[in-house]
Order: structure tokens, then C-alpha cells, then sequence
């Protein structure tokens, strides 16, 4: 049975950040529209406190997730352990996107890396965690985290992925407006 919690404690804290691997969940309003999860990794995500995590968005084939914090800023995060003992945390929470040239954008970029490819910071206030058993999630072995999409963005540099992000990044596949598309892909600039 879940347990579910108000905030996140410091024992769930250290899972978080023991996790190589997350996912992030958002959905537009419209029944009609689609739901989106996202595999995250390579150290992108930052617990803030009890009820603020935030993480680095790299620059990918879509950018759902900005058009549904746009709309309603509905945000799920889902944490699974691939080892012993298991367990899945979901923080449930509302979220927003910053981009270089907001005033947050100071303040939470020096805590991350800035990978090649980054185009946003998302923040969400969580309001809600929840505890699962897990006993279903198979047992899967960390081996290292990819370098594939690093050598692709280095590859198409700054201005390859401003054009990258004009075609793919500015509308979700149900066509909502993200913020890059809103405010312009030159804010998006790292």
C-alpha cells in the first residue's frame, strides 16, 4: 500500500539523489491530448528542499513538457530502485520553465553542470510524495550514462541547435505553444 507525505524527508532526499535514472510525467487539459513521460538521467536533477526540486532540460525531439507547465503546470516525478531494497517515489507537484533570460535563471543555474545541449530549467513546488513498494520493478545494473546526445549537441553548437529547436522545440505534438516558441528561441541560448 502507498504512503504518501507532505514533503520530501531527508531518507527520500537521499534515494532522489541516489537514482541514476527518473521520469517525468505532465498532460494537457484537453482529454483529447497526450499524456507524456519522459526518461531523465546524467545528473540533472536537484532536490532544492522539502517541497522544491528542480532539474536541467537538455534540448530533445520534443518539449512537452513545457507546453503542459504553460497550460496547467501539472507536474509528476517518478524515482524507481533497480537494486535493493525496492521502492518508487512520485512527487506530485506545479512547475514552471526558466529559461536563460529569466531573473531565476541566476540563482539555480551554478547548480548544475551545464551540459552541452541544455536549453531550460524547470522548478516545480511538490504538494504531495508518495512511497510504493517497487516489488514489481526488475533488477537492472548501472553500467554509465551515454555521451550520445552530448556529441550530438556539441556537434550542431549553438547555432545548429537554435535551428534544431525552431522546427522541434516550439510546439508539442498536440500543437500548444512551449515558452521557447512564446518568448523566442534566442532566450533559450546557454
Amino acid at each position: 500500500m502507498a504512503t504518501q507525505y507532505d514533503a520530501i524527508s531527508d531518507a527520500q532526499r537521499s534515494f532522489i539523489e541516489a537514482q541514476h535514472l527518473y521520469f517525468v510525467a505532465s498532460a494537457p487539459l484537453d482529454p483529447g491530448g497526450h499524456v507524456n513521460t519522459s526518461p531523465k538521467g546524467m545528473d540533472t536533477l536537484r532536490v532544492l528542499g522539502p517541497n522544491r526540486v528542480a532539474y536541467l532540460d537538455l534540448t530533445g525531439s520534443g518539449n512537452e513538457t513545457s507546453a503542459h507547465l504553460r497550460e496547467n503546470g501539472r507536474i509528476t516525478f517518478m524515482f524507481c530502485a533497480f537494486d535493493h531494497p525496492p521502492q518508487i517515489l512520485r512527487l506530485y507537484g506545479t512547475a514552471r520553465v526558466i529559461l536563460p533570460d529569466d531573473e531565476d535563471w541566476e540563482a539555480l543555474a551554478p547548480l548544475f553542470t551545464m551540459i552541452p545541449g541544455a536549453r531550460q530549467i524547470i522548478q516545480a513546488d511538490i504538494h504531495l510524495v508518495q512511497k510504493s513498494c517497487g516489488y514489481a520493478v526488475p533488477f537492472m545494473e548501472y553500467t554509465g550514462e551515454r555521451d550520445t546526445l552530448l556529441k550530438w549537441a556539441e556537434h550542431h553548437g549553438d547555432d545548429g541547435l537554435l535551428e534544431y529547436r525552431d522546427k522541434k522545440n516550439t510546439r508539442s505534438i498536440d500543437g500548444m505553444l512551449t515558452d521557447l516558441g512564446e518568448r523566442g528561441l534566442r532566450a533559450a541560448e546557454v
